[in-house]
């Protein structure tokens, strides 16, 4: 029996509707699982009319947004209607109908004018589980990152870092490496300052915060390696060097994700009781309704998340 996948429109002003449906579409989504979307029927059909696509087989459409709306724009009935799917898909999941949660990209700004509290899908998704603990693991090829902090501005993520929030971090590492069957994985932690500090001489989170964690996580015998430098940290992962990477905060991690494969990278949540991914990419307003948005991450985060619910069994 193939896997459910249960996947979230998205906001429908962006290219969620585009890429579910140019994915749902393809033949290596359509041997390898049963897709359930969650959202607007009607916005679904003016996509596939617009682009000559087929629409999906099941389709759980909870008739509440009243229209179809202007692709491109900020609108605040398309940022409550993406939250409300990615908490009905994210429902059928925990109640057992669907095997895994894909969830296309929303609009945080949109979603906050619908009424949504939450910075993002890994904080929504967490107060769903009831979880505490929850970490964003962006996967691209041989790169895999992790981040200390996500939806927070810069200076919010500096004072985030500790050696508590960088050790259960580690240990989150650990985890997600887990999901993909990588045993006894070596963990990179990315400095936070230029040459992960030089010493104290460009500042002292290395030596305060980041080594003792370091060294904690050690004791518990995991193999963990840094501080290291920040800029060339990534491109030593990538070459097979670290299973993965401990970025510090969003940009960190997400700057190089993106420019080692835009169109493959996936967002695994950590933490969860149950499986989620998603594309590594936005909403991108500037090309939505226009027929040229790429399938391929939301092609790679539904295969990862059929990968992961085979390896569950």
């Amino acid at each position: 029996m193939k896997p459910v996948i249960a996947v979230s429109l998205g906001d429908p002003a962006g290219v969620g509707p585009e890429v579910v449906l140019k994915a749902v579409n393809s033949r290596e989504i359509e041997d390898c699982c049963e897709i359930v979307v969650y959202g607007s029927g009607a916005v679904l059909a003016a996509t596939c009319s617009t682009l000559s696509l087929t629409m999906p087989r099941r389709i759980i459409d909870d008739g509440q947004l009243s229209k179809v709306v202007p692709t491109g724009e900020i609108n605040s009935e398309a940022g409550s209607a993406a939250i409300r799917w990615v908490r009905e898909a994210a429902a059928a999941v925990m109640e057992g109908t669907a095997d895994a949660l894909v969830t296309a990209p929303i609009n945080k700004e949109a979603a906050a004018l619908g009424g949504s509290t939450f910075p993002g899908h890994t904080e929504l998704l967490a107060d769903l589980a009831g979880c505490r603990d929850v970490s964003m693991m962006l996967v691209s090829g041989n790169l895999r990152v992790i981040h200390v902090s996500t939806h927070v501005s810069l200076r919010s993520a500096l004072d985030a870092i500790s050696v508590s929030s960088v050790s259960k971090t580690i240990e989150s590492a650990i985890k997600g490496c887990s999901l993909l069957e990588i045993d006894s994985p070596l963990v990179a932690v990315a400095g936070v300052n230029p040459h992960a500090g030089e010493g104290g001489k460009f500042g002292l989170e290395e030596c305060n915060i980041l080594a003792p964690a370091i060294a904690a996580c050690r004791m518990r015998g995991w193999r963990v390696v840094g501080p290291e430098a920040p800029d060339i940290v990534f491109a030593r992962a990538v070459k097979g060097e670290f299973d993965i990477v401990v970025a510090m905060y969003h940009d960190q991690g997400h700057i190089p994700v993106k420019l080692s494969g835009f169109d493959r990278g996936v967002n695994v949540t950590v933490g969860l009781p149950f499986i989620r991914t998603s594309p590594d990419h936005g909403t991108a307003f500037d090309i939505a309704g226009r027929g040229v948005a790429r399938p391929h991450s939301m092609i790679a985060a539904i295969l990862l998340a059929v990968e992961m619910v085979k390896r569950r069994g």
